[in-house]
């Protein structure tokens, strides 16, 4: 663990992580586990919280997901059976339909209330922004992500 950043607490059984503990990832990722172990997997019941504040909590065997439910950061749950939201019938956000509509003009691009501030001639891509003019992705605190490049595309007949 300490070639790839991660940390676990918890019971170990032959030198291996087995029991009730606590796996957190890098720390760049803020995300961890908290649960069953078993044989360095996660196995059994457990949740796993993201640095985005959503979180799995399910069952888990020799470290594969069979069954759980996520909840995104709002308190939304997914429903593959019955899910409502932005969907090809209904396009708006869980927060639209819970706290309607914005006037027009107003769009709601994203479900964060408020919405992350990206700056002028930039694009929202996920873990931060791309600014076309630096071709940098920083995070939405401004800090370095990383460098985009250039794509060259090569046609051939």
């Amino acid at each position: 663990m300490e070639y790839t950043g991660s940390s676990y607490t918890g019971d170990f059984k032959n030198e291996r992580l087995e029991g009730k503990g606590e796996y957190s990832f890098p720390p760049s990722l803020e995300t961890k586990y908290e649960g069953n172990m078993k044989d360095g997997m996660f196995h059994g019941e457990g949740t796993l919280y993201f640095s985005n504040g959503s979180k799995y909590v399910g069952k888990w065997d020799n470290g594969i997901a069979v069954e759980g439910e996520y909840t995104f950061a709002d308190g939304l749950e997914y429903d593959a059976e019955n899910w409502g939201y932005c969907d090809g019938y209904d396009r708006r956000f869980y927060t639209e339909i819970c706290h309607g509509l914005k006037p027009a003009g107003r769009s709601q691009l994203t479900n964060r209330i408020p919405p992350r501030v990206i700056p002028e001639g930039c694009y929202d891509c996920g873990d931060g922004f791309y600014n076309p003019s630096t071709r940098v992705v920083s995070d939405y605190g401004h800090k370095f992500l990383r460098n985009t490049g250039i794509l060259i595309v090569v046609f051939f007949r």
